[in-house]
């Protein structure tokens, strides 16, 4: 989870990459594995980069790098194919609005809507590591101001993940941010998707995706959509998400403001 243009599709069954695990599809999910093979052709993602290593022996698990120019991820040329899962990078894309509407205020506070979402090319690349600890996760950033509490939707996700399956995992996370915060890219939103398929990832798959996508609106409401294909078209707070069977191939230009502008600010006068 966890993508146009985002992650790589397929999820292992275990907790150890075999050539079993990994499906020959591609999607926008925030994942990070695939069947294994020399030459993947790339259906919808156009940049990935995804590592997982064995910190006891050192050797390369699974290594997948995507190559713009050839247009297919290759494989490292050593793979340890029995080695445990205990590092893993993931690139967390973040997404735009192509267009949004409100369509009514709802009693709880929140306000239906109905938008078209998809990814962009712009993300941020989070690592995660195992811990010896087995009572607090520890959350690291390359930005001032970024909270490293539980208020961060990293930590959000790997309580509930912990929650919802009863596993002990804790781990190490370096969150390397290039999504502005408060921008409405949904970059915190990515970054929870991320965090719970990775999470499951440590854990085996002991979730299934559906799964993770009802739990993750549990702590977002446009957290959910991270678990598509990279197009859909969302309704209800926007967890509520139609699959569109395709990405637009569009290129455009943005300006980003810098100040941070949060949804509940812009919402108040709605």
């Amino acid at each position: 989870m966890a993508s146009c243009n985002i992650l790589c599709s397929v999820k292992p069954q275990i907790d150890s990459f075999k050539k079993s695990c990994f499906s020959q599809s591609w999607s926008s999910r925030p994942h990070g594995s695939s069947y294994f093979n020399n030459n993947f052709q790339f259906r919808r993602s156009s940049f990935v980069i995804v590592k997982a290593s064995d910190s006891k022996t050192s050797k390369k698990q699974v290594e997948i790098t995507y190559n713009p120019e050839e247009k297919f991820n290759k494989l490292a040329d050593e793979v340890d194919m029995e080695a445990g899962l205990s590092r893993l990078t993931l690139f967390s894309p973040c997404k735009i609005n192509v267009f949004l509407r409100i369509t009514s205020k709802r009693d709880d506070g929140y306000h239906d809507l109905a938008s078209l979402f998809h990814v962009i090319s712009l993300g941020d690349k989070i690592k995660f590591s195992l811990s010896p600890s087995k009572s607090k996760d520890r959350l690291s950033t390359n930005v001032a101001g970024v909270p490293l509490d539980e208020s961060n939707l990293i930590i959000k996700a790997l309580n509930l993940y912990r929650k919802k399956t009863g596993t002990d995992n804790y781990f190490w996370i370096h969150l390397d941010k290039k999504v502005p915060t408060g921008a409405g890219l949904g970059g915190g939103s990515s970054n929870a998707a991320t965090t719970l398929w990775a999470a499951n990832q440590f854990s085996g798959c002991v979730a299934t995706e559906k799964e993770l996508q009802e739990w993750s609106g549990e702590i977002g409401s446009d957290i959910p959509f991270f678990f598509s294909h990279g197009a859909a078209y969302c309704t209800g707070r926007g967890e509520v998400c139609f699959y569109l069977a395709f990405c637009f191939q569009m290129s455009y230009s943005f300006q980003l403001c810098m100040r941070f502008c949060g949804y509940p600010c812009i919402s108040l006068g709605l």
